[in-house]
């Protein structure tokens, strides 16, 4: 195998800024509500999107901004397995050290976390946040009195602060939750002229919606900016981008290939071209290359969504059976009810409905608007190839 150095992909993870497309439309909007934090307005966007949409991406992408345009103060806070309000604000906080350190207020930041701060040179980490479990409590409670004494350490150098809070889909559908958020921008609506703060929620769809069941009036609060599927251009360009980036060279219907199976999700797009990058090993991407690349991609993905979420959740023996022969039937991304049906026995007739329901729920397929009545497609190009793969698999147990 060639040394092929580091790929430009990055599989579950945010994409490097320098590697960043799209979403110009959204980007605009929230950077006008960015501005509008400069002047000492508070803002609360909530960035939904389908899981692997480029959500964290999209974040990571404005923190960029505001660090590097802005004198407004950034930090992009990861909370996927937080689940309580002290747990949140224990990360937050210790993330704006974490960002502080080796900066010129991190003096004066250090005063106003007092006796917390641990410095630890294990694994690299240079400065933790630690305080006793009462005083987190007290955090959450006093959250917008905090806030407000830290802007105070940093005015002369930042004129506000910009906080993401990504992956909250565990955090959203707690009640405790829901209340604090409305209690926190409510007590900064009465209390402060000046809150020159900008929060950022990042999360599933369906997550916002349960916030919004939980507490109704708190969606009033919030502006939702919501990001969908790329264009094909706009894959096409990450794509060139990231092969040009390590010198390689991708041929018109390889690149075509890999466009059209990524289906505008980001997720895709890079488990694609990671798997299709170490395929190659001349440096020129053709269409055997990108075949390669996308059964590889598809085995990977598979494994990593329908597997546990699908062939593990579906314990159904005719589920199973009608799964198979979908597979076996090598359906395209868009089908007809009626053409799978034909190919069902009797059993697994009676419960096709309830399947195709049950899948529906699970995100593997979505009804197809645009077409007639009892149509419906897959939400991505990778999705049926996988269960192609797991037929083919199957037959030869």
């Amino acid at each position: 195998m060639n040394d092929k150095g580091n790929s430009p992909f990055t599989p579950g993870s945010p994409v490097p800024v320098e590697l960043f497309v799209g979403r110009l439309e959204q980007i605009k909007e929230i950077i006008r509500y960015i501005e509008q934090v400069s002047s000492g307005k508070q803002e609360n966007v909530f960035l939904v999107g389908d899981r692997g949409i480029g959500k964290s991406s999209l974040a990571s992408f404005l923190r960029y901004y505001v660090k590097t345009q802005t004198d407004i103060f950034g930090v992009h806070v990861f909370l996927g397995r937080v689940s309580t309000l002290e747990e949140m604000v224990h990360h937050i906080f210790e993330q704006i050290l974490k960002e502080t350190k080796g900066q010129p207020w991190f003096k004066n930041i250090s005063k106003f976390f007092e006796n917390y701060i641990r410095s630890i040179d294990l694994f690299g980490i240079s400065v933790s946040f630690n305080p006793p479990e009462q005083d987190l409590k007290e955090l959450v409670r006093k959250f917008p009195e905090a806030l407000n004494n830290l802007l105070k350490e940093i005015k002369e150098q930042k004129k506000g602060l910009f906080i993401v809070l990504d992956d909250i889909n565990g955090l959203v559908e707690k009640l405790g939750f829901a209340n604090w958020y409305k209690s926190f921008v409510d007590e900064i609506a009465t209390h402060y002229d000046n809150f020159p703060v900008f929060m950022m929620l990042a999360g599933l769809p369906e997550k916002r919606d349960k916030l919004s069941n939980i507490q109704p009036s708190l969606m009033r609060i919030f502006r939702v900016v919501e990001i969908k599927k790329l264009a094909d251009e706009e894959v096409e360009d990450f794509l060139n981008k990231a092969f040009n980036n390590v010198n390689i060279k991708v041929e018109s219907d390889a690149m075509k290939l890999m466009v059209r199976y990524s289906s505008g999700l980001p997720i895709l797009m890079h488990e694609i071209g990671d798997a299709t990058f170490w395929i190659d090993t001349d440096e020129v991407i053709d269409k055997k290359d990108a075949i390669d690349g996308i059964l590889t991609a598809a085995q990977k993905v598979g494994e990593k969504y329908l597997d546990p979420k699908v062939y593990r959740a579906i314990r159904s023996s005719r589920y199973k059976s009608i799964l198979r022969k979908l597979g076996e039937i090598q359906i395209p991304r868009t089908f007809k009810k009626k053409d799978v049906e034909a190919k069902l026995n009797a059993n697994e007739k009676k419960v096709f409905h309830n399947f195709l329901r049950k899948i529906r729920e699970l995100g593997v397929i979505e009804i197809d608007v645009e077409e007639e009545r009892g149509t419906y497609r897959f939400v991505n190009e990778i999705y049926p190839i996988y269960i192609w793969m797991e037929s083919q698999r199957f037959k030869k147990v």
